[in-house]
């Protein structure tokens, strides 16, 4: 089918044409009149509008010229068409855990929950979607991994003028989503900036060991508190779950001489260490033997002033019994002291009226040899009880044995003889 525009105007629609495009533009665009036209005739059949007649065109075929009425027709379907999709354009779907936010000519209006929402569609309104539920993470010192370090943000000065690099992870969520999108630029680098705040003026308040070993952990805390006041003080609608300090270390250039100084102090704490043990062993027993003595000598003397007393007792007594009978108590009193002497001195018995020789009988001599060999003969006795079966065998082959040893009784002949 070929289309041709005669002198007069209307559209003429001709039937085994060469081709569909307008003679003289063979290799351009489709002609929109031409499209627009063949539209309206399309529908104004569609409707039974019998309004144009056919008639003879130069390229043969037959043509109509649609009036006003389908005209308006066909426009106010396609307004409606139009319409309809503009209205649809305005659902939209929030999922479980995000806020929708609507504005209204750029401003916030409302919010809205979890579900199919409608708004009024573009230019009047909009929406956002913003995930309130799930943690985000920033990182500073580092990027991906902690081999990958920034020094720009990891090296800081702490209060006694070494430089430490710190890496930390700063983990957060949104509390409230209108803050999040219309107060602040980039909420997700004043997070990171307002950590990095933070960290520096917590590390440049402490000393350095405190931040390496014990008080890690504290200054994480105090951190998050510090940014989150920062956050809040900018109404970001931030909220910062955790600050983890995830590696505390002096610089490469300096660890090596850090590594020295960090052994000479566990070699200090460890000398430490054990002379504290060593205190804490010799001082309680140098306590309980002052202790002891404290205790000895308060026996003493208790001891002494009980005998003084006893003495003097014992003393006033025998003054008494003097004064009644002199001599028996002068006698009774040598007595006592003669065998308090003869207790505790050597006692040799001497024969005055022998001739030649000076016969001398040691009896406590006697007595001492007497008791050991008396504790002899019972351990003796012991151990041939104990050994019974060795001593029956010996009977049941007739070698019998005496339980009295013969040098024992050679000896006892002999100590016989030397004390006649």
């Amino acid at each position: 089918m070929q289309t041709s525009l005669d002198a007069r105007g209307p559209l003429v629609f001709s039937e085994g044409g060469p081709d569909n495009r307008r003679p003289g533009r063979r290799d351009g665009p489709p002609d929109l009149e031409e499209l627009w036209r063949d539209l309206n005739r399309r529908l104004s059949g569609l409707f039974g509008n019998k309004g144009g007649g056919p008639r003879e065109a130069q390229g043969g075929g037959s043509g109509f010229t649609p009036n006003g009425r389908s005209t308006k027709a066909i426009a106010g379907i396609v307004a409606g068409i139009v319409f309809a999709i503009w209205l649809a354009s305005g659902f939209f779907i929030v999922q479980e855990g995000q806020t929708g936010v609507i504005l209204q000519f750029g401003s916030y209006k409302s919010m809205t929950g979890a579900g199919i929402q409608w708004r009024l569609p573009y230019p009047i309104q909009s929406n956002e979607i913003v995930n309130v539920s799930g943690v985000r993470t920033v990182e500073v010192g580092y990027t991906g991994s902690l081999r990958t370090k920034v020094p720009r943000e990891s090296l800081m000065l702490t209060d006694d003028e070494n430089i430490i690099d710190v890496q930390m992870a700063v983990q957060y969520r949104l509390k409230d989503a209108p803050d999040y999108l219309f107060n602040n630029r980039n909420p997700d680098e004043a997070v990171k900036q307002s950590a990095e705040t933070a960290i520096r003026e917590i590390v440049g308040r402490s000393k350095m060991d405190l931040v390496l070993y014990e008080g890690r952990e504290q200054a994480a805390i105090q951190a998050q508190i510090l940014a989150q006041q920062i956050l809040d003080r900018y109404q970001t609608g931030i909220l910062i779950s955790s600050i983890t300090i995830q590696n505390a270390q002096p610089p490469e250039q300096v660890q090596a001489a850090f590594d020295d100084a960090v052994k000479a102090g566990q070699d200090r704490e460890r000398a430490k260490n054990e002379g504290q043990a060593y205190a804490n062993e010799v001082i309680p027993r140098a306590r309980g033997n002052a202790s002891r003595l404290l205790q000895e000598a308060d026996g003493y003397k208790q001891r002494v002033i009980a005998q003084a007393e006893g003495d003097a007792s014992r003393f006033a007594q025998v003054v008494g019994e003097y004064a009644k009978a002199p001599v028996v108590t002068r006698q009774r009193m040598y007595i006592d002291t003669m065998q308090e002497i003869y207790s505790n001195a050597v006692k040799v018995m001497v024969d005055p009226r022998a001739g030649n020789n000076l016969l001398m009988l040691p009896l406590d001599k006697l007595l001492q040899q007497a008791a050991q060999e008396s504790a002899r003969v019972a351990a003796q006795s012991t151990t041939s009880s104990t050994a019974m079966p060795s001593s029956v065998s010996g009977a049941s082959n007739g070698t019998g044995g005496s339980d009295v040893d013969p040098r024992s009784r050679d000896g006892l002949r002999n100590r016989d003889r030397d004390i006649r």
